[in-house]
């Protein structure tokens, strides 16, 4: 067992609060220089009064307790294990409090946050991918063998995947277990495009002596032009092939047959087909693998979370503010913030502004009439309107973005703030 994995998700995570600010975080107090990141949070700084340089980036403490308990209770009342996707924030204080709120793990993409989640602590990993990296997976080996409590499951998709397993792993001490994944349709992402497909694929897991077939999983926002019924109709095949796998002995050396899926924009279309599914010969593990709804965001997942078709089951809150300064107003229909595209996310949409801080006075007011139009590197473009909110040099705006994966990656250090804007923590990300 590596040194320090004695120790919980919890205490490891604490262990951030001992590293030195320095130039390699944007945005913080040139003056906290040399202090560690537990010291600068005991301060209790304040996002526009504390020496804070723009562009930063604030992450909403009460926003992101809501969205923890909201989804961690979603699972809970509709019978569903949650693995949060890591990847969104690959930030170990999040990993953290995600299992505090119940979560059985963690769900990744690639060997590199697989390590992440090793060094914090966490106890299951699911990878959300087919793994056939001969060094990731003897160091996966490695892991097995040296500490019983970890679990680790991974897709498989083809046969030549499996067959690569197998050999890269060959006199393992454990199985590594692996589940079908199957593809959202033609055109979609990754998996077995057919049923005949996913039992090939299958039969080969059961033949390789390193592996352990235990479920089936897949993708549903891939579903080609998706809506409730396209995605309700690929969820019960995704169940129907799991009971097909079942019946054909494959799941024989399964302690729990494991069937997952779920994204952040049909969650709630997967609590109600997996809630019908049939009795297996092995209890099943439903798991959920949402992501983004830990900070939410402004536009992308705000029109798409399923808490829209539901809102009885609850509201989530966006959590993410980035805080730019006007330091040019060129024209009187233009001005330019201090914030691009390495500092916002772009792939989804572009960010909109929410609030002006005057810049004399610190009062707040809405950004009306305010649109950024483009980004450039260090740069956001923002149309002005005459009639709209004044604006002048050494304003702040308060930009709301969305997509949180590439927002966070963008981060290495995030201040946590309450509503006044102080900032109460900092979460590190690892990307």
């Amino acid at each position: 067992m590596a040194a320090g994995q004695s120790l919980g998700p919890d205490a490891l995570a604490a262990r951030l609060a001992d590293e030195r600010v320095d130039h390699r975080f944007k945005g913080l107090p040139p003056d906290a220089d040399g202090l560690t990141v537990g010291e600068l949070a005991g301060q209790r700084r304040n996002v526009f009064t504390g020496g804070f340089t723009t562009p930063v980036l604030t992450l909403s403490a009460e926003a992101l307790e809501h969205n923890l308990a909201l989804l961690g209770t979603y699972s809970e009342r509709h019978g569903m294990a949650f693995a949060p996707h890591g990847k969104t924030t690959m930030a170990p204080q999040l990993f953290a409090r995600q299992l505090a709120h119940g979560a059985w793990g963690v769900t990744v993409a690639v060997p590199h946050q697989v390590r992440v989640c090793r060094a914090f602590g966490v106890r299951r990993v699911f990878l959300a991918n087919e793994l056939v990296d001969a060094a990731a997976l003897r160091w996966v080996a490695g892991l097995l063998a040296d500490d019983p409590e970890f679990r680790f499951v991974c897709y498989v998709d083809s046969v030549r995947g499996v067959e690569l397993m197998d050999r890269a792993l060959a006199g393992s001490v454990r199985p590594v277990d692996v589940v079908v994944e199957l593809a959202a349709g033609e055109g979609a992402r990754t998996g077995v495009r057919t049923n005949e497909a996913a039992l090939e694929v299958a039969r080969a897991a059961t033949r390789a002596a390193s592996l352990r077939l235990v479920g089936v999983a897949g993708y549903e926002a891939q579903v080609p032009d998706a809506s409730p019924r396209t995605v309700r109709a690929w969820l019960r095949r995704l169940v129907g092939l799991a009971a097909e796998l079942d019946g054909a002995g494959l799941f024989a050396d399964a302690r729990e047959i494991v069937l997952s899926a779920g994204g952040s924009e049909w969650f709630d279309a997967v609590a109600d087909v997996f809630a019908g599914v049939p009795p297996l010969s092995a209890p099943v593990l439903k798991l959920l693998r949402s992501g983004a709804y830990v900070s939410h965001d402004h536009g992308h997942y705000e029109r798409l979370t399923p808490f829209n078709r539901v809102p009885e089951e609850g509201a989530l809150e966006p959590a993410f503010r980035l805080w730019a300064q006007v330091v040019s107003r060129p024209t009187r229909d233009e001005a330019f913030l201090n914030a691009g595209k390495r500092d916002v996310s772009y792939d989804l949409a572009l960010p909109v502004p929410h609030l002006v801080r005057s810049g004399r006075d610190g009062a707040v007011r809405p950004a009306e009439g305010l649109a950024v139009t483009a980004l450039s590197d260090q740069h956001a473009w923002l149309r002005t309107d005459p009639r709209g909110t004044e604006l002048e040099v050494g304003d702040w705006v308060a930009l709301g973005l969305a997509h949180p994966c590439t927002v966070f990656e963008k981060w290495p250090l995030i201040p946590l703030v309450e509503a006044d804007g102080t900032a109460v923590d900092y979460v590190r990300t690892f990307f």
